[in-house]
């Protein structure tokens, strides 16, 4: 399986501009025979929305998902992107999965970072969201839940061979370490494949990391950003590949539960 991963600068509160950076990228990554994209968390409306998210949520089954769904149908691909989303009076920070035809799944995340979180969404329960992809078995968190190792250890040992990870990742110490140690000790310690998908710049309320990253269940990096600006990730994603890595590391199969 071909995975393509956009980071991206949003333009805050622009949904018909962001939906149009990713249909580009869409189609570029098709053009280079990519199977899977993922972009950013709350991506169709910029991470820094702040209040605008109650006007822009928009339901499972509104817009954005058939935008976003009709631009995985016109280009082959499966889509992952972070988007708000509205069911009745609450608001979730959600990722769509959809190929535009009979795959339409949604993950809401479930850990909530800080006071801003907070006060524009509601969390979900931890879940498996699970979806298949040329023959790869992804799974779904976002940003924060991928900080929490049982988010990835549940996701593993439910089948999971990648485990995508939109992201609004701020710069700082904390985020470069993050992206540089944890994300790679999140795919070994659970034998899978992660993709971590950051925004770039800044908006009226954030600046971020960049640094997006696409690690191998052995910790070796496939591919990676830059601090600074746009761009568009590529990795082959072939778990059998790493069939030594498995045997040598047999972390899921040696778990112990607790009493």
């Amino acid at each position: 399986m071909h995975l393509a991963a956009l980071q991206m600068q949003a333009v805050t509160g622009n949904v018909e501009a962001n939906i149009s950076r990713i249909a580009r990228a869409a189609r570029e990554a098709a053009a280079n025979g990519a199977d899977l994209l993922v972009a950013p968390e709350l991506a169709v409306t910029g991470y820094g929305a702040g209040e605008a998210f109650r006007d822009l949520a928009t339901p499972p089954d509104g817009q954005v998902a058939e935008a976003i769904g009709r631009i995985a149908r016109e280009t082959g691909l499966a889509i992952v992107t972070g988007f708000p989303e509205r069911a009745g009076d609450t608001v979730y920070n959600s990722a769509l999965v959809t190929d535009g035809k009979s795959l339409r799944n949604i993950y809401r995340k479930s850990h909530l970072y800080g006071t801003y979180e907070r006060a524009w969404f509601k969390p979900e329960p931890p879940a498996s969201v699970l979806a298949n992809v040329g023959g790869v078995t992804i799974g779904v968190l976002i940003c924060y839940d991928v900080e929490f190792p049982e988010n990835v250890r549940r996701l593993a040992q439910a089948g999971a061979d990648l485990v995508v990870v939109p992201t609004a990742l701020p710069e700082g110490w904390s985020g470069s370490f993050i992206a540089d140690k944890m994300i790679q000790v999140r795919a070994f310690e659970n034998q899978v494949f992660v993709a971590y998908v950051n925004h770039c710049g800044a908006d009226e309320a954030f600046t971020y990391a960049g640094l997006s990253r696409i690690v191998a269940p052995d910790g070796t990096l496939l591919a990676k950003a830059p601090a600074e600006g746009e761009m568009l990730l590529s990795a082959i994603i072939r778990p059998d590949e790493f069939a030594r890595s498995r045997a040598e590391n047999t972390y899921l199969a040696d778990l112990i539960p607790p009493a």
